[in-house]
């Protein structure tokens, strides 16, 4: 099983080429939601903090319960 180097150097180039765009766009996907989540967080503290509270009771609970 010969093994050409510059055959691989090509399939990672091309490899390289498909897959930069698409993690450029998930991370873009997920600055949005970052960014998404933080001003909701910031327009609804209380109720963030509430339902923070609500879940780790609930985690507490099942946590609790082995």
């Amino acid at each position: 099983m010969d093994v050409n180097p510059q055959q691989l150097q090509d399939k990672a180039r091309q490899l390289q080429e498909n897959l930069l765009p698409q993690l450029d766009e998930a991370r873009r996907n997920l600055e949005d939601a970052n960014t998404r989540v933080v001003s909701f967080i910031r327009a609804n503290p209380g109720t963030c903090l509430l339902g923070a509270v609500a879940v780790g009771f609930i985690i507490g609970r099942i946590a609790s319960r082995r």
